[in-house]
């Protein structure tokens, strides 16, 4: 006996690692397909209208990443070079009481530029504890990011 019997064609719906990616057409054991892609929502039988749907949903995956890609472009322009200040309470030596951290940043940039940006974008080693000016990088995408000025400055009392 073959395995032909054993195996069916899927489409699969989304990216499974060491299988493929969304929208890709493959063969699988039947127990897999059933008992595991089926029931998790990660693949569907290949038939000839759910190949169409795959791909239509794929073309509408990469209009919509192109159009996202687009407005991160604008975003950067728009973000490049802004300058954010902070007023804090400062001890001795320039030294903060508490710190600047990437979430005080993003909320704050986000209100300069009225569009959310996300903490995790906001690359920073480590909160900012010293009075002054700091360049900070924002990574909107793999390879688009921009650089901010936060400065932080005393409180007046």
């Amino acid at each position: 006996m073959g395995k032909g019997y054993r195996e069916m064609k899927i489409v699969l719906l989304k990216d499974i690692p060491g299988e493929g990616k969304a929208g890709e057409v493959k063969e699988v054991a039947k127990g897999y397909a059933k008992n595991y892609l089926f029931a998790r929502g990660l693949a569907m039988a290949a038939t000839p209208t759910a190949i169409k749907e795959a791909e239509s949903r794929i073309q509408q995956g990469r209009t919509c990443e192109a159009l996202n890609q687009a407005k991160l472009a604008e975003l950067a322009k728009q973000i490049e070079g802004k300058e954010i200040r902070f007023h804090t309470r400062v001890g001795a030596a320039n030294r903060l009481f508490g710190s600047i951290t990437a979430a005080d940043i993003a909320q704050e940039l986000s209100r300069a530029v009225g569009y959310s940006i996300d903490k995790r974008k906001v690359d920073v080693a480590k909160p900012l504890r010293q009075a002054g000016s700091h360049e900070v990088t924002i990574k909107l995408a793999k390879d688009l990011e921009s650089k901010i000025r936060v400065v932080i400055e005393p409180e007046k009392v």
